[in-house]
Order: C-alpha cells, then structure tokens, then sequence
C-alpha cells in the first residue's frame, strides 16, 4: 500500500508539471483525489491493515493529498498566469493610432431657418408664443370667423378626433389664445407644426410647420404691415429682395394680401424656378378682421392689427435650394450632413 501511494504520487506530480490547461489540471485533480479517485480507492483498503499500519498509512495518504493539492494550485497559477500574458500579447492596443472619429448631429435645415426667423423678428420687438397641436374646433376655426357652416371649411382637409376636436391645420389658434390671454398691445411669433390631410409627394406633407405673427395695437395699418414683412424678407435673403402684394382672401383678415418675393434663383429676371414671372409666393397675410377682434374681447374701435403666416419647409426649400420636401424628413446622412 505504501509503495501504491509513491507511485500515485510520482505519476501525479509528473502528470500536473506536463498539463497544458485548467481543464487538464481538473482531470488529474478528479482522477486523483475525487470520491472515486486513486487515493479514496486505497483507502478503503486500510481495513486489512493491523492496527499498528493504519495510522502510519493515513498520515502517509494525507500527506501526500496535501502535496498533490498544493502542486495543483500553483500549476493552476502558472497556467492562468501564461494564458493572461498571451492574451495580452495577442488582444493589445496600440494607442498610438488615432481614434474612429465620431458622428456629430447637427441642426436640421428646418430648424436652422426656424431660428433665422425669431432672431429676425425677436430684434423687431416680437416674442415666441406656443399652443397645442390637438385643438379646439372653436380655436381653429370658429373663433377666426369660419362657423360650421363657412364655406371656406370646405376646402380644409382637416383630420378629426371628434366633431369639435382636431390636429390643428394652422398655428392661427395661438393667436386666438393669445387674444384672449392678453390684453394690447401684442406681438407674437406662433411657430409649430400643423397637420393636413394631403398626399406625400415633392411639395405637400400631412405634417408641416408654419410660422405665424400678430400685433394688435392702437393705430396698426397695411403700411405696418408691409413694412414689417419687407424688413423680414430682406433680413432673410437680403437687401436686394424685393416684394410685392396682391390681393386676396382670408376669413381672419381684412383686407387680405399675398406677397411675393422676387425670385432668389434669378433675381426676378424669369427661370425655371419661378416659371418665368421673376416671382415667388411668400406667405399671406392681411389685417385682422373686426369680427376676430371683438370675440376675444379686443375693441375694435380702439385697436386694429395686422397678421401673416408662411410655411416654415417652403422657406426652407428656397433658403437652402432643395428640390423635395420628403428630403427633410427621411433623416438620411448623407442630406442632413450638409447643414
């Protein structure tokens, strides 16, 4: 029996220097020292042995389960030990090499013009008012002189929620609110988006924005007006611009106007752009009828106003050259990157 455990322990210790792995080094440790290892085996034969035998050959099977657990684990550490410093070899970084460089987001075009628009007119005395997008029909239409039966309302392709709640098809609620919020004088900006039930193509969206303006104030003309929306144009595309007014007609305004710009392509000479008038359309814009005036409570025999309103993707289309509106919203890198 004790040569049996000398020769366990020879070949054992032998067995652990040749081990390559964790995995081998477990093999050997189960193989030797398990329930039904070699040493539990030999154990179980120390019944036969006399009494004098038996402790001698249980401390000599002791020591020698110490010496092989201990050669075990610092096997186990040398192993681990090499498999780290070659995979540290193997998965090293040169830091020396310059790093991928990052995407940055950038403002989007619509929002780049947007901010355009109120430094223009918040250096005109303007400031920024804002409403909700799911609307009162009161607000978006009754209260700006178009009743259930206006016939204007049959030309709105609106998108309702219920009879008397829809998506907003304009930001001229902001100024009905802003009416009967606050008392003249008034300067406000509406910027925002609006929904109508048009099909997606180069020019139309079911979702936009539009940018609004009012000023109610005692004295307000047509001259105020035209002065306002002239500085704002030649802010905006610069001092050579020119604009005209043409008559027209909006429930909210009275009179009412549209107003060109002269074609920023061409400069007014004719082109493809602007069909060969030298012209663009710009925006409406009017002074507010009496009628919207005394039902948000404003006297209309002591302040009048004017207001206007342009769709914010149009700008944005002329500003920047851009042939198709479905370009600003399919978030493509490759468009977006340019601004």
């Amino acid at each position: 029996m004790k040569e049996q455990l000398e020769s366990i322990r020879l070949a054992t210790l032998e067995q652990i220097e040749n081990a390559k792995t964790p995995a081998e080094i477990d093999e050997i440790r189960v193989k030797v020292l398990g329930k039904k290892g070699e040493i539990t085996a030999i154990l179980k034969q120390m019944g036969k042995l006399s009494a004098e035998e038996r402790p001698v050959m249980g401390a000599l099977a002791n020591e020698i389960r110490e010496v092989v657990e201990k050669a075990i684990e610092e096997k186990v550490k040398k192993i681990n030990a090499e498999l780290l410093e070659k995979q540290l070899i193997e998965e090293k970084l040169d830091i020396t090499l310059p790093g991928e460089e990052f995407a940055m987001g950038k403002r989007h075009p619509i929002q780049l013009v947007l901010d355009e628009l109120k430094e223009i007119f918040l250096g005109m005395g303007f400031s920024v008012a804002a409403g909700p997008e799911v609307e009162l029909d009161k607000y978006n239409f009754e209260m700006l002189n178009m009743p259930k039966s206006h016939p204007s309302r049959d030309t709105q392709d609106t998108f309702y929620i219920t009879e008397n709640i829809v998506l907003r098809t304009q930001t001229s609620p902001v100024q009905v609110r802003t009416m009967l919020d606050k008392k003249p004088p008034i300067r406000i900006i509406a910027p925002g988006r609006v929904y109508r039930a048009d099909e997606v193509d180069a020019t139309h969206s079911p979702l936009f924005h539009q940018i609004e303006g009012l000023v109610i104030d005692e004295n307000i003309t047509m001259a105020d007006l035209k002065g306002t929306l002239e500085a704002f144009i030649k802010n905006l595309f610069g001092e050579q611009t020119q604009v005209r007014f043409r008559p027209h007609h909006f429930a909210y305004t009275e009179p009412s106007a549209e107003m060109d710009m002269t074609c920023f392509k061409c400069g007014g000479k004719g082109c493809r752009l602007c069909k060969g008038e030298g012209w663009i359309e710009i925006l409406g814009a009017g002074i507010v009828n009496p009628v919207v005036l005394e039902a948000c409570g404003i006297d209309s025999t002591k302040y009048s106003g004017f207001a206007f309103g342009m769709g914010l993707e149009r700008l944005t289309m002329m500003r920047y050259d851009i042939d198709d509106m479905r370009l600003m919203y399919e978030n493509d890198m490759r468009f977006l990157s340019q601004f």
